[in-house]
């Protein structure tokens, strides 16, 4: 029975690997790949175990605790990211990231590279990687009109986006899974991570700053005299703020990082509705409520979640919590270090994997491969590793992506042009990573 439980995670995996080439999208196999895998389990009366990392042991459970326990720690990462992703939507509402556009006052090429690599960077810290790439293409596409140009700058922010949000435990999905799973904490993943994460940001854009396609100045479009709402400043710079006070709260409470984030939904949807002259509700959805949904900033916002990943996330991490309750991940990684006993060949194995498939079901594969404590710097070289790596191919990561579908960046293109520089910048920023761990923090 176990072998057919592997068999069913091959498939689903392998369709969420090809969903471009069988046009199915990833959360349908995601979800079906779940719910087969643990009806194997209960079917076939197959023992559940729960991990005890501290003496890297097994301990039998009933199927019933040990869903609950991976459901709990899913539902985690998922409020977290609704959370985040609602208040994102709500400066959106305010056309907040307008006032980011405002500060691009140069029409010199290299500058404005050296500029929207570091927004990327910044940004992605702040609000994630993937929502970083929509809001600076979108600013992209208004400041620069030859086509051509504008997919070198999107090649550079996804190389951007990717390193900064690396370093952050609200930067990635990857590394906020890390977080929240406590492997990782806040000072010692931005001690151990910030610089490698700065050079591998810095040395592909001072590669590229060098080439042809970065000589020059733009043609300037006509820019925005201003937000479209008074209050998009203040919100951008409130959203922002309380986003950031999230890891705060997490470090002062010792409370799950999802209590922070409601908490700090809350405070922005209370200016959203106050600032929009609505009377503040979130939860009205009866009929007399619709003329309050229409105008409602939180309304508008909650239409725009990405649902689809939401499930996705859900479905993949349910289905890697199967594997990891039968005890086959944790097996695997006693026979992967002791075939490959050096861990940084393994954790570049993952980067060069997180390029070609997705790396939020390899990462959820590694928690529940290695027994390692919390900050143990292997968790700080995965984290590392999957964001950078899937900057590599152009679908490798969720800001590669998006920045495909909106600028219809080529596949082969980007190989040629750009994956080089993602790959420079992966390998410099490991080295650096290395150097510090073995030498300087010790």
């Amino acid at each position: 029975m176990e072998t057919l439980v592997l068999v069913v995670f091959f498939l689903g995996y392998l369709s969420i690997t090809l969903e471009h080439n069988i046009r199915i999208d990833k959360l349908i196999p995601a979800l079906a790949m779940m719910a087969i895998l643990w009806a194997l389990i209960a079917l076939g009366h197959l023992p559940v175990f729960d991990i005890d990392t501290a003496s890297r042991s097994l301990h039998q459970t009933h199927i019933e605790e040990i869903l609950l326990h991976h459901l709990g720690k899913t539902a985690e990462i998922l409020v977290f990211l609704l959370g985040a992703m609602t208040i994102v939507e709500i400066i959106d509402y305010f056309d907040g990231f307008a006032t980011i556009k405002r500060f691009i006052r140069t029409n010199v090429k290299v500058r404005l590279l050296w500029i929207f690599s570091i927004l990327a960077f910044i940004l992605s810290a702040i609000i994630d990687n993937l929502t970083a790439t929509i809001v600076l293409i979108t600013i992209l596409q208004k400041v620069i009109g030859d086509r051509s140009t504008r997919l070198w700058f999107a090649g550079l922010i996804i190389v951007a986006a990717n390193a900064g949000g690396a370093w952050s435990p609200i930067g990635d999905v990857t590394t906020t899974m890390l977080w929240i799973g406590a492997k990782v904490s806040t000072p010692e993943l931005i001690k151990f991570l910030l610089i490698p994460s700065i050079v591998c940001m810095v040395v592909p854009t001072l590669i590229a700053s060098r080439y042809q396609a970065f000589k020059g100045t733009i043609e300037t479009t006509e820019t925005d005299k201003g937000a479209a709402s008074p209050y998009g400043s203040r919100m951008l710079y409130l959203g922002l703020g309380s986003i950031l006070f999230v890891p705060v709260f997490k470090t002062i409470t010792h409370l799950p990082p999802y209590v922070g984030m409601m908490l700090s939904l809350a405070i922005v949807a209370t200016f959203a509705e106050i600032y929009s002259n609505s009377k503040f509700s979130l939860s009205n959805i009866d009929k007399t409520a619709d003329e309050h949904a229409v105008h409602s900033p939180v309304h508008a916002a909650l239409t725009k979640i990405e649902l689809p990943s939401i499930l996705f996330f859900l479905g993949i991490l349910m289905a890697v919590g199967a594997l990891e309750s039968l005890g086959l991940l944790f097996n695997f990684a006693g026979q992967l270090t002791e075939a490959i006993p050096n861990m940084d060949v393994v954790v570049s194995l993952f980067a060069m994997i997180s390029a070609v498939i997705d790396n939020v079901p390899l990462v959820a594969a590694s928690m529940g491969m290695f027994s390692q404590g919390p900050d143990d710097p292997l968790w700080h070289a995965i984290a590392f590793a999957a964001g950078t790596g899937g900057s590599m191919l152009v679908f490798g990561s969720a800001a590669g992506v998006v920045a495909m579908g909106m600028e219809k960046i080529n596949f082969f293109w980007y190989l040629k042009k750009i994956s080089i520089l993602a790959l420079i910048g992966s390998v410099t920023g490991y080295l650096t990573f290395m150097l510090m761990r073995d030498f300087i923090l010790v």
